[in-house]
């Protein structure tokens, strides 16, 4: 991959439960050095026994991870994580419950030495689609869903059955949705599959539906164009997607894709083209992408 720090931008209204996820990736992070930023810490309450020291407006948190704080200066803050020796594995940002994660985005996007690796934004099953008729509320809470390349669709307990299958359709009009009860969803969902494993581990959460992987290696060129398109159509069901690939011309490239959005830019690792695409069990249409990345070895996996 680039020696880019990745950047995953987490939204959702206030109360969407962006602060319980966070707390739940810090603490299944299985390795990977986090970083996060978020406004204040008092909109990012880290638990306590993760805390290892706290000197000015960083946070260092167990497993070599840490928290920052930006106020208002998210490019000096950004500029800030890629100077850390060692860097961290992976940068998240928590946007302001009124904030629209996609201009976040794009800010980080301008830093050198950090690479977009997409939005993932939170929705509260109970009262997003409330919220989101309110005459002053509405506007940006759409804004932020239609942002988002994938919806983590929290307090599912506190809604009825009937509401919670109307809820799911109607966000399912932004973006894939998956359950997050508590903030439990695998790491590799959210942050993306980490590439350079045999293959990739995803701890399900307790209660939470399965995952399946499918891991390609030793591709040849692609059309990389075609490989996401069939990679984000939401017929394949793919939440992820992460890879290393030539292209026809013999160019190496960085793909991810996060539900329908896709990303592809140079990338310094050479080597054998690799692939790891996540989803949910049973939701995978494997010959689809296979089909896509005709000539290549592969293998599959069941989280």
């Amino acid at each position: 991959m680039s020696t880019r720090i990745p950047v995953t931008v987490i939204g959702g209204y206030l109360g969407a439960g962006k602060t319980t996820l966070i707390n739940h990736l810090l603490r299944h992070a299985g390795g990977r050095r986090l970083a996060v930023l978020v406004n204040d810490f008092g909109a990012l309450p880290i638990d306590a026994d993760l805390i290892e020291a706290q000197e000015g407006s960083t946070i260092s948190i167990s497993g070599g991870c840490v928290c920052c704080s930006f106020g208002s200066d998210l490019v000096a803050a950004l500029q800030g994580i890629v100077a850390l020796d060692p860097p961290p594995g992976h940068l998240l940002i928590e946007a302001s419950g009124v904030a629209l994660p996609a201009a976040i985005s794009a800010t980080a996007s301008l830093v050198r030495g950090l690479a977009n690796e997409g939005i993932v934004v939170l929705a509260d099953a109970e009262t997003v689609r409330e919220r989101a008729g309110e005459r002053y509320l509405g506007d940006t809470i759409e804004r932020q869903l239609r942002e988002a390349g994938l919806i983590l669709l929290s307090k599912p307990d506190l809604a009825d059955t009937d509401a919670l299958v109307a809820t799911r359709a109607w966000l399912e009009q932004f973006a894939p949705v998956i359950d997050s009860p508590r903030g439990q969803v695998p790491l590799d969902v959210v942050l993306g599959p980490a590439l350079g494993r045999s293959r990739p581990v995803i701890a399900n959460a307790p209660a939470h539906p399965a995952y399946e992987t499918v891991e390609y290696a030793d591709l040849r060129a692609l059309d990389l164009e075609r490989l996401c398109a069939v990679l984000t159509d939401p017929v394949t069901g793919v939440l992820r997607a992460k890879g290393i690939v030539r292209d026809p011309s013999g160019a190496t490239q960085a793909l991810q894709t996060v539900g329908r959005r896709a990303e592809i830019n140079a990338a310094t690792a050479g080597g054998p083209g690799r692939l790891v695409c996540i989803g949910l069990a049973g939701r995978l249409d494997r010959g689809a992408i296979d089909r896509a990345v005709a000539g290549g070895h592969f293998r599959f996996g069941t989280a």
